[in-house]
């Protein structure tokens, strides 16, 4: 018997939303992966050929690039972010919306003008996408790598600017930050290795079930 595929899920604020989509794509998960404080990180289904994977969001990417995954779920800006050629993108899920922006303390901005700028000092997880989103105006960017805390960076002078996810705003909104540009909208997307894409018939039909489910969760 072959391999079960193996789908790398991330943990935090996207499982919630895309249990309902594995349901609606034929994959019920056992109850422990629902479980956020549980220990386990793989997990069965009602399908003995298909197995879960719980880990970090920027982690998905890798494990699925790698071939330690088949597919996964993660979100546009991890992809931009890491742009792994070994990828394969063919499904916008439309689940975990927010967006990728530049924020600074709400004090700087009143006088502040991005357009304006010729140098940034920022604090934010997705260098890359930094980088590159300022150079294409000119602007050079001095990042500092951060994992989580963002926020901290300009009240600790770490950096004056941060770039990050958001959603509501309201974690900004309670450290006194408010954002100044949106760099990218951002959903989630099921990825797929392309060497198992094409060594592995049953993944086709696997990303056309993701497809149905989402123009089902359209339509309902």
């Amino acid at each position: 018997m072959a391999d079960p595929i193996i789908i790398a899920v991330p943990k935090g604020r996207i499982l919630a939303e895309a249990v309902p989509l594995l349901q609606r794509a034929g994959i019920e998960p056992e109850a422990a992966f629902s479980d956020e404080d549980g220990r386990a990180l793989r997990f069965a289904t009602n399908n003995p050929g298909i197995d879960l994977i719980r880990v970090r969001a920027f982690d998905v990417a890798t494990f699925v690039a790698h071939g330690a995954a088949q597919l996964g779920i993660v979100g546009s800006d991890v992809l931009a972010e890491f742009d792994y050629s070994e990828l394969y993108a063919p499904v916008d899920l439309g689940i975990g919306h927010c967006r990728l922006s530049v924020a600074e303390p709400a004090a700087l901005a009143a006088t502040d003008d991005p357009r304006g700028w010729s140098h940034v000092r920022i604090a934010t997880k997705y260098p890359h996408i930094t980088r590159a989103h300022f150079e294409a105006r000119g602007v050079q960017a001095e990042c500092v790598k951060l994992n989580g805390a963002m926020e901290l960076a300009p009240l600790l002078g770490l950096a004056p600017r941060i770039v990050d996810l958001v959603s509501s705003g309201r974690t900004l909104k309670e450290n006194g930050l408010v954002e100044v540009e949106v760099i990218a909208e951002v959903t989630s997307r099921l990825i797929v290795n392309r060497a198992a894409f094409k060594t592995r018939g049953e993944i086709v039909p696997l990303v056309e079930a993701f497809r149905r489910a989402v123009g089902d969760a359209r339509a309902a």
